[in-house]
């Protein structure tokens, strides 16, 4: 059990970190600190809940059972925090969201103290590990704080699943699916966990024994549904990063011809080796490195080549867009290999713009750089730089 609710518990820690990467950020932002916090509180849950942590805190404070309250306080703390962020992800004047979180966070927050109280009052010697729930299901005041725990836990997860079920048909994309996310997350907790925890502790008032209910089916359930809940707040928060990098990624290498082509003239800082830069920024780079190459290269361009290429584009059948990229890449190719083979620039020199850089962000140069990687490489250098006058 200690293996399941742990790695349940790094999954957890690890989704949080990868949402509180900038700590700057995430303190601005309500609804990112809440998902970190919710997600954090769910981590320590199952850390706590671990049988494992359970004898150490016991050991530690040299109370018996001391780790109940401990992991019973936390979880009431993540259902609140669950709710706490239901509330930020619906949004609505910041007045009426601050009236909401106060009036969950002090009902969750009393039902904390009264765990905390119940436990103090309780008569609870024998340690128990792992059937806490079940073993003192009928002993004065610890039996009503299981009870409050529970019922706190129920009352966030049914008013998740209502959440998440009217949502999601108001809301599209990305919003949709990690409501269908957090909804199958929550279907678990209710319909999994909860009834084998009550299902198991009502027998015990009865006098049957169905501990197996509280001990092996409810921690993989709970876990299971911590980790769909999890999935759905932080997909719609990680994807769209987590896309643009990767059409950074391939526009970064989209923009290889280009740049094997004029990187010879790039005056450009060296691009940073770091292996932990993340596509964005090296496209960043890229796209600033070439545009300085470009500026260093256009004293050669020669119009009369551009003019015979985009005439033998058009007769080709490509349109007028197409043989304009197709005659800028013919005669870029042209303005490098003069440029590397130390040529004068051409006087006066063309006035002529490039396509790539009346456009905003990368696309102008991808579709530079994929007519240039159709048209002949020249011999060009590639070290050194353009000079600003040759004699």
């Amino acid at each position: 059990m200690s293996l399941v609710v742990y790695v349940a518990a790094c999954a957890l820690a690890l989704s949080s970190g990868l949402l509180f990467r900038r700590p700057r950020t995430v303190a601005r932002d309500p609804l990112t600190l809440s998902t970190c916090v919710a997600i954090v509180l769910g981590s320590l849950v199952f850390a706590c809940s671990a049988p494992l942590t359970l004898a150490a805190v016991n050991d530690l404070t040299g109370i018996p059972n001391f780790g109940a309250p401990l992991t019973y306080g936390m979880l009431t703390a993540y259902s609140c925090s669950l709710i706490v962020l239901l509330i930020h992800w619906r949004g609505g004047p910041p007045a009426r969201v601050r009236r909401a979180v106060l009036a969950c966070v002090t009902a969750y927050g009393l039902l904390v103290v009264a765990i905390v109280v119940l436990f103090a009052l309780a008569d609870a010697p024998v340690e128990r590990l792992r059937d806490l729930d079940t073993y003192y299901a009928n002993t004065p005041y610890m039996r009503e704080m299981i009870l409050c725990y529970l019922l706190a836990h129920t009352a966030a997860m049914v008013v998740m699943c209502a959440v998440c079920l009217k949502w999601g048909r108001e809301v599209t994309g990305l919003l949709r699916t990690g409501l269908r996310l957090i909804l199958t997350g929550a279907m678990l907790d209710v319909l999994g966990f909860q009834p084998a925890k009550y299902t198991a502790v009502v027998a015990r008032w009865y006098g049957h024994d169905l501990d197996f209910l509280s001990t092996s089916v409810a921690p993989p359930l709970a876990s299971l549904g911590a980790l769909f809940c999890s999935a759905g707040f932080v997909l719609p928060r990680l994807l769209p990063p987590v896309a643009a990098h990767c059409r950074s990624l391939g526009e970064y290498r989209r923009l290889g011809p280009l740049w094997a082509r004029v990187r010879f003239v790039s005056t450009a800082p060296k691009q940073p080796s770091a292996w932990w830069q993340l596509p964005l920024a090296r496209l960043r780079w890229r796209e600033v490195s070439i545009h300085d190459a470009l500026l260093a290269l256009a004293p050669y361009f020669d119009d009369g080549v551009r003019e015979k290429a985009r005439r033998a584009a058009l007769s080709s059948g490509r349109d007028t867009h197409q043989a304009r990229v197709a005659a800028e890449a013919a005669m870029l190719a042209d303005a490098a290999r003069r440029a590397a083979a130390r040529a004068r620039p051409l006087d006066p020199p063309s006035t002529y713009r490039l396509h790539a850089t009346e456009v905003a962000g990368p696309g102008g140069l991808v579709e530079l750089a994929q007519a240039l990687a159709e048209t002949p490489a020249c011999d060009t250098l590639r070290e050194g730089t353009v000079k600003a006058s040759h004699g």
